[in-house]
């Protein structure tokens, strides 16, 4: 695809997924028909009625210029999502592989699809009071998620789907190596048990992402936990209000 073409499709992708096209309202718990703003809704702010991601636009842009990047400098891997909603954020990322005529990176999309875990304080206390399950807002089925691909005419052998609780999922998934892993699962099991089983096979000049960094106590003190433990000393990255990520020495 001829550079501009290939510009101009992904920003149509991102826009798509956040849908900034259409422009739905958000559907924030007590808020809801809040009216739809722009500003909002580039730095992921609410919850979309419709869109297919709620990460807004500068985290996806953040995922164009991770992908971007082990692209050009060759690093070795597939790229990764865990804790997907309805798909848009790794759609965006079949979407780039697709734009570079990349045909040999899978993109795994992991997610129970069944919404997110009760928290298991005793085992996890960070995530004491963290408890999202009861939020069927949250709640995407793996048929509506493949169906958002299929939307996108992105639904084929370079999309594999991990379903099930991470717990039970993540330590059999088979995945080798990885240029890009980014975790979004809100909660410290969550995102503890996705870099206990993945960060060991992000290839080095690989890139991590963290969605709720900055929202949620819980995932921050999972991210600085796991880093201390393993003397992680790689430089975070802010990409905006919550969402950060560090590139593997």
């Amino acid at each position: 695809m001829p550079s501009d073409a290939r510009a101009l499709y992904l920003d149509l992708a991102k826009r798509c997924v956040a849908n900034v096209i259409y422009r739905d309202d958000g559907a924030v718990p007590g808020r809801e028909n809040e009216p739809f703003l722009e500003e909002r809704r580039a730095d992921g702010r609410d919850w979309p009625k419709t869109a297919h991601t709620m990460i807004g636009l500068r985290r996806l842009e953040n995922i164009k210029f991770c992908l971007e990047s082990v692209l050009a400098a060759g690093i070795p891997g597939d790229v990764m999502e865990t804790g997907a909603w309805r798909g848009g954020a790794a759609i965006f990322m079949r979407a780039v592989l697709a734009a570079y005529g990349v045909r040999d990176r899978v993109v795994w999309v992991a997610d129970s699809f069944e919404g997110l875990p009760p928290p298991d304080p005793a085992a996890y206390p960070a995530d004491e009071g963290v408890d999202l399950s009861g939020f069927a807002y949250l709640r995407v089925s793996l048929d509506e998620v493949r169906e958002n691909f299929r939307a996108y005419g992105l639904l084929d052998g370079q999309v594999r789907f991990v379903q099930g609780w991470f717990r039970e999922t993540l330590p059999r998934c088979g995945i080798e190596r990885l240029a890009l892993l980014r975790l979004d699962g809100d909660l410290y099991e969550s995102t503890w048990l996705a870099l206990e089983n993945l960060y060991p096979k992000v290839s080095s000049g690989g890139y991590v992402i963290v969605d709720d960094y900055g929202a949620i106590e819980a995932c921050r003190r999972a991210v600085e936990d796991f880093r201390k433990l393993h003397a992680i000393t790689a430089a975070i990255a802010a990409i905006d209000w919550t969402g950060i990520f560090w590139q593997k020495p």
